[in-house]
């Protein structure tokens, strides 16, 4: 566990830079609820995939200035040209792949919103159901549990719908960082306070 400056224990992997420090303690687990700010979470994870997450904080910023801050319809749009352009650009990961894929995405996610409403409606459609667990929600509890379910379901209806680089662990990363699931540990001083805020948040939903 880290000791905050109050002295309160927090999540381990918070430990030493500021960056995860002020993510863990600000942001991480406190429900998203605008398409924006979900999609951007998924695709900063999708880049994320094979690198440390403190690169990706260290960049966000020059990622939302090189992505029309990752508003969807806009990268919708984006073209070949753009492709090029960000591969140039050393502010982010230039990773080709990485780079077709958020702009497909956003496409794709043109087309579900169309479908379904929006995307916050339907990845939150596949928020676990709650109930009592079998032991604490510890470091050990977490490295056993794995993916769960609900992540790897939500990965599967992405790819079957075009999405690309929303493997299961991917998805579960950007569910527990927009509040979908609370992956704080007990001991965790933090877990109070985003289970009020998941308590009072008002689940998206479709009124179709």
């Amino acid at each position: 566990m880290r000791v905050g400056a109050d002295g309160r224990p927090m999540c381990w992997w918070s430990i030493g830079e500021p960056l995860h420090v002020i993510h863990h303690d600000l942001e991480w687990g406190r429900p998203v609820a605008d398409d924006r700010g979900i999609f951007e979470t998924i695709c900063l994870e999708g880049f994320q995939s094979g690198l440390s997450w403190l690169t990706i904080l260290r960049k966000r910023e020059n990622f939302r200035h090189a992505f029309a801050s990752f508003d969807i319809e806009a990268l919708s749009r984006f073209d070949t040209h753009d492709v090029d352009r960000l591969l140039g650009d050393p502010g982010i990961v230039r990773h080709r792949g990485k780079i077709e894929a958020t702009i497909n995405n956003a496409r794709r996610c043109v087309e579900l919103a169309d479908e379904v409403g929006s995307l916050a409606v339907h990845v939150w459609s596949f928020e676990p159901e709650s109930g009592p667990r079998s032991g604490p929600l510890d470091w050990e509890a977490l490295t056993q549990q794995g993916v769960i379910p609900e992540a790897k379901a939500l990965s599967r209806d992405l790819k079957r719908r075009g999405w690309s680089f929303v493997g299961p662990t991917t998805i579960q990363s950007a569910m527990e960082s927009i509040g979908i699931v609370d992956h704080h540990v007990e001991a965790c001083a933090i877990r109070e306070e985003v289970e009020a805020e998941r308590a009072r948040f008002v689940r998206p939903r479709s009124y179709s």
